[in-house]
């Protein structure tokens, strides 16, 4: 068994969709593209679902404090490289990458995502 999609609810479901389309390889596999649901395709075939918050039946709009999403890259290299990348398309950025733990890498948050990008230090 393996965990094989997500759903988060987001403000825009556009705007996300592209973001996740743009910086993470996500390809949009909706044959009608709308602003209710995107349902997106990873290079590794994991399904993220992004659904407009307006469906959250008891108007729950928030992720708690800690909710995160994670993208493990390659190396140090390939975190500074998306770093940079996000910065030049004009992603709000509050933190540079740094160490973390026993990792390096930085956090962000997108619509209301939260979301780290890391690569393991070797020891």
């Amino acid at each position: 068994m393996h965990l094989n999609h997500l759903n988060l609810t987001v403000k825009d479901v556009p705007a996300t969709r592209t973001f996740f389309e743009t910086y993470f390889n996500f390809r949009c596999t909706d044959p009608k593209l709308n602003d209710s649901l995107s349902v997106l395709t990873g290079p590794d075939g994991f399904l993220l679902v992004l659904m407009n918050q307006r469906f959250n039946d008891k108007e729950n709009h928030t992720y708690p404090d800690a909710f995160h999403i994670g993208f493990y890259l390659d190396n140090q290299e390939a975190v500074m490289a998306m770093y940079q990348r996000l910065q030049d398309g004009g992603i709000v950025l509050e933190q540079a990458p740094q160490p973390m733990r026993k990792t390096f890498g930085f956090y962000m948050t997108f619509d209301s995502i939260m979301i780290e990008i890391t690569t393991p230090v070797k020891e």
